[in-house]
C-alpha cells in the first residue's frame, strides 16, 4: 500500500456506527484541500437492518470529476470495507449495484447482507456507492417534479415534452452549481474503481454486479482488464443493452400467461391474460378512468385519471420483477371494473408518484444517456414496438430524453463487445424481462473463461441472489475457484397475487 497516498483518521471515540443514509458528506472546502487518489479510511461498526452489528471501515476516495478536463474538480465516493474472514484472502471484492443510482451502502444492509458476509469468506468486501450516489459527493439530485395534470389521462407526448424540459432545468441547475455532468458516465466510474484498487494498494481486485452494475464490470474491464481477478455478473446488462428491447418484455410476458393458464386458481377467471390485457389497454385509450390516490405528503385522496399510456408505463416497470406476480389481479379488476381491489388503490398512488413526484438524481439520466445506443438497436426498438403489446414504454422516456441532459455519447466503441479472459461466473433469471438470459449469452461469448448458471423462475433484483441458498454456493464455489456443482437452478411456479 502506498501509504503517501492514505490517511487513515481515528476520531476521539475511536469507532462510531453509521447508517447508511447518515453518513456524513464532506463538505466541498474539505474536498478542495485534497488532490486525486487521496484516501481517508475510519473505523466504524455498521448495522445492517436485520442482524447483528459488525466492525468494518468506512472509505472516502478522492477523484476527477471529468478526468478528460485537465482543470476539473475532484469527487468523493464513499464505501464500506468488510474485512475478510479468511486466514488467506484473496483480492478484495467490490459490489456494484445497479441502477444506475443505486447505493452498494444501502444494498449492505439490506436482504443481501448475508451474502456479502458469505463472500467475506473470500477476500475482503467493498460495498461500493458510484459517483453521485449514496454516500458519495456530490449528491445530483434533481429539484424539478413533473406536474402533470391529475385530472387528464397521461399523454406520451406532453410527459416526453416535460421530461425534456425539467431535464434541461436540471442540468442547467447543476451546471451553474459548477457540476459538469459530462464526467457522470460509466467510462468514469470504471476508471474511478481503478483509482480505487491503486489507493488500497493491491494487485488486483474481483467485482460482483447486478443489472447496471455489470455494464460498469464490462466497461472496467476493458478498460483495466489487468486489475480484475474475477467477476460475478448477474443480470447482465451488456455495453449495448442500455436500451431495452420491446420483444423481450412481449416474451416475458406470453411466459407469465402460460403460468396462469397452468395454475388451476386463475385460468378459469383468466383463460388468457394478454387477450385480457389487450382488451383493458384498448378500453383505457378510448375512456380513461378515474381512480383515487393518497397523496404521500398531505396524507389527502386525491383524483387521478389513468389512461392506456399509464398504464402501459406501470405494467413495463414491473414485468421483469417480484411485483409481476400481481399483474393477473390488477389486469382483472380492471377488467371487471372492480377498481376498489387493494392493488387498483396502488396502481392509482404510483401513478400520483409519476406525476408529482421528483424528476430524480441527474446520475442515472447522465449514465444511460452516455452509453446509449447504436442506430441500429434504436431502429429495432422501433419496429418491435409496433407489434407488441406494451410497446417500448420500458425504455420511456428514453433516448429522445437525452437531448435535455447534453452529455456526450460515449460512442460505438463503448458498446462493442467485450473480449477478455478474467473469470466470468453469469446468473440470470428465466423471468427477467430487463436482463433476459439472452443478454448474459450474447456478453459469454466474448468471455474465454465463463459459466452460466440460470435460474428457472427468477425475476430480476433480489432473486437473482436471494431465491435459493444454492445461488450462494455456486457463488462461492466459482470465487475460490472450485468446481461449480450445477447451472441450473429450478424454483417453484410463481404464486400470483388474487
Amino acid at each position: 500500500m502506498n501509504l503517501l497516498r492514505v490517511v487513515v483518521c481515528f476520531l476521539s471515540l475511536g469507532v462510531f456506527i453509521v447508517d447508511a443514509a447518515l453518513i456524513a458528506k464532506p463538505q466541498s472546502d474539505a474536498i478542495k484541500q485534497k488532490k486525486a487518489g487521496d484516501l481517508v479510511l475510519q473505523p466504524f461498526v455498521f448495522q445492517p437492518r436485520i442482524g447483528e452489528k459488525i466492525d468494518a471501515e468506512i472509505g472516502r476516495l478522492a477523484v476527477p470529476e471529468n478526468r478528460k478536463n485537465p482543470n476539473t474538480k475532484l469527487i468523493e465516493l464513499a464505501f464500506v470495507r468488510f474485512k475478510s474472514t479468511s486466514t488467506s484472502p484473496g483480492p478484495p471484492i467490490i459490489y456494484l449495484a445497479g441502477g444506475p443510482g443505486g447505493s452498494g451502502i444501502a444494498t449492505a444492509r439490506g436482504t443481501r447482507f448475508p451474502l456479502f458476509m458469505a463472500m467475506c469468506e473470500v477476500g475482503d468486501v467493498i460495498a461500493f456507492d458510484q459517483r453521485a450516489t449514496g454516500a458519495s459527493t456530490p449528491d445530483l439530485d434533481c429539484p424539478q417534479t413533473l406536474d402533470y395534470p391529475l385530472d387528464r389521462a397521461g399523454d406520451r407526448e406532453e410527459i416526453l415534452r416535460l421530461y425534456k424540459q425539467k431535464s434541461r432545468e436540471c442540468a442547467e441547475h447543476w451546471k451553474s452549481k459548477g457540476i459538469d455532468l459530462a464526467g457522470y458516465n460509466t467510462n468514469e466510474s470504471a476508471d474511478d474503481i481503478e483509482s480505487l484498487r491503486v489507493a488500497l494498494g493491491v494487485e488486483k481486485v474481483s467485482l460482483w454486479g447486478i443489472s447496471y452494475g455489470t455494464h460498469l464490470a464490462l466497461a472496467t474491464i476493458r478498460r483495466h482488464e489487468k486489475s480484475i481477478h474475477q467477476v460475478i455478473l448477474a443480470g447482465v446488462e451488456g455495453p449495448a443493452h442500455s436500451f431495452k428491447l420491446p420483444s423481450n418484455i412481449q416474451a416475458n410476458l406470453e411466459k407469465i400467461n402460460r403460468l396462469v393458464k397452468a395454475d388451476a386458481s386463475l385460468n378459469k377467471q383468466i383463460p388468457d391474460l394478454i387477450a385480457m390485457m389487450k382488451t383493458v389497454l384498448e378500453r383505457l385509450e378510448k375512456q380513461p378512468i378515474q381512480l383515487e390516490a393518497t397523496n404521500p405528503q398531505t396524507r389527502q385522496k386525491v383524483k387521478v385519471t389513468v389512461g392506456r399510456f399509464d398504464l402501459e408505463r406501470l405494467t413495463s416497470s414491473v414485468v421483469g420483477n417480484e411485483q409481476v406476480a400481481q399483474i393477473p389481479a390488477i389486469y382483472h379488476a380492471l377488467y371487471a371494473g372492480n377498481t376498489s381491489h387493494p392493488l387498483i388503490s396502488g396502481l392509482a398512488g404510483r401513478v400520483f408518484n409519476q406525476r408529482r413526484g421528483q424528476l430524480g438524481s441527474a446520475m442515472p439520466f447522465a449514465m444511460d444517456c452516455a452509453s446509449g445506443a447504436s442506430k441500429d438497436r434504436r431502429e429495432r426498438i422501433l419496429r418491435e414496438a409496433r407489434g407488441t403489446l406494451l410497446g417500448n414504454s420500458i425504455d420511456f422516456p428514453f433516448p429522445d430524453v437525452c437531448e435535455g441532459w447534453g452529455v456526450p455519447d460515449a460512442g460505438e466503441g463503448f458498446r462493442s463487445p467485450v473480449k477478455s479472459n478474467v473469470p466470468a461466473l453469469f446468473i440470470s433469471g428465466t423471468l427477467d424481462a430487463r436482463t433476459p438470459v439472452s443478454n448474459a449469452e450474447e456478453v459469454r461469448r466474448g468471455f474465454a473463461k465463463s459459466v452460466h448458471l440460470i435460474i428457472d423462475g427468477a425475476v430480476h433484483s433480489d432473486p437473482l441472489f436471494l431465491s435459493s441458498p444454492k445461488i450462494k454456493d455456486v457463488m462461492l464455489e466459482f470465487m475460490k475457484e472450485k468446481s461449480i456443482s450445477t447451472t441450473r437452478i429450478t424454483l417453484p411456479p410463481m404464486k400470483f397475487t388474487l
